[in-house]
């Protein structure tokens, strides 16, 4: 992947993606001791960053394949981001979902005229079903982030925040499947100016942290956390990626997950999910080394049952 496949991207998904607003937090700035950047994808198409990859996905296949209907499985803001490309672009989604995804996420799903599949909620589950069904009805499967378009996708989110904050000094995003960090770390790489890019992950599902120690892709025995849209593992498209090009991973416990949700909702009077808070979690926990430095977080999504709040 080089850097004109991510202009390319760009300039191909703009007509169907919103350009998500850069927000920032003086009492938050002054908290973590830093300028502090967000880009706020909670404010895009679906509710998510994903939208981008999605979209570029669905864009990149023959028109057979499109007649054809595409195929996922996700907990659920990819799961959104599917359903409303394809049916922006006239195709039939199928989405596997797993039996504890937010009632919210499978809503949004209906809503974009997506076809429910549960599963049971493991990740082994929810691939079998994703390939069972790509095989019955010949749908191309779109994997939520070890795909090569939906990596590159994903990546134009911190192109836009590089375009309005070109010297930040990092990008900071959550780890769950690794497309984001992959595709913005690719953006650091050929936009930034020595900007390098962390992830924050929650202890209760700290695979990527463990797999840049190992060298290997690791798994989770338990995935106990709030931050639902992070509990998948890395793949094999994505995980060189971050091998070579993040710089590294922080961990956050469960209480600072909700501690920087509620700040961000309380503060900057905007809906952010668990998985999104992560980020600010992890860039508090490690404060003490980004002190006076400029700093990027991806808001990765906002998609939250609100009859479910932590706090």
């Amino acid at each position: 992947m080089q850097k004109q496949d991510l202009l390319d991207c760009h300039k191909r998904i703009q007509p169907f993606i919103h350009r998500t607003p850069v927000l920032s937090s003086r009492l938050i700035n002054a908290e973590v001791g830093a300028e502090v950047f967000f880009k706020c994808e909670n404010f895009q198409r679906g509710g998510a960053y994903k939208m981008r990859g999605a979209t570029n996905a669905i864009l990149q296949l023959t028109d057979e394949q499109k007649r054809q209907g595409v195929v996922t499985h996700s907990s659920g803001n990819f799961a959104q981001a599917v359903s409303l490309g394809a049916k922006t672009l006239g195709v039939t989604a199928h989405i596997v979902m797993p039996t504890s995804a937010p009632e919210v996420k499978k809503i949004g799903v209906r809503e974009y005229e997506g076809i429910i599949y549960e599963c049971e909620p493991t990740l082994e589950a929810r691939e079998q079903n994703a390939n069972q069904i790509a095989k019955e009805i010949g749908a191309t499967l779109l994997h939520p982030s070890n795909d090569i378009e939906v990596i590159i996708g994903q990546g134009t989110a911190a192109i836009e925040l590089l375009e309005e904050q070109p010297d930040l000094n990092a990008i900071f995003c959550p780890v769950g499947g690794g497309g984001l960090i992959a595709g913005s770390a690719l953006t650091a790489h050929y936009f930034g100016n020595n900007c390098k890019v962390y992830g924050g992950e929650p202890f209760e599902a700290d695979d990527a942290y463990r797999s840049l120690l190992s060298g290997r892709i690791e798994g989770n025995e338990t995935t106990n956390t709030i931050a639902d849209g992070l509990k998948t593992t890395l793949g094999s498209n994505n995980f060189p990626i971050i091998k070579e090009h993040v710089s590294g991973i922080i961990r956050v416990t469960e209480e600072e997950i909700v501690s920087a949700m509620r700040l961000i909702w309380e503060r900057m009077k905007i809906i952010v999910e668990p998985s999104s808070a992560v980020t600010l979690a992890a860039l508090l926990r490690d404060k003490a080394n980004f002190s006076d430095q400029k700093i990027g977080i991806v808001i990765s999504g906002g998609n939250v049952d609100l009859a479910n709040l932590p706090f």
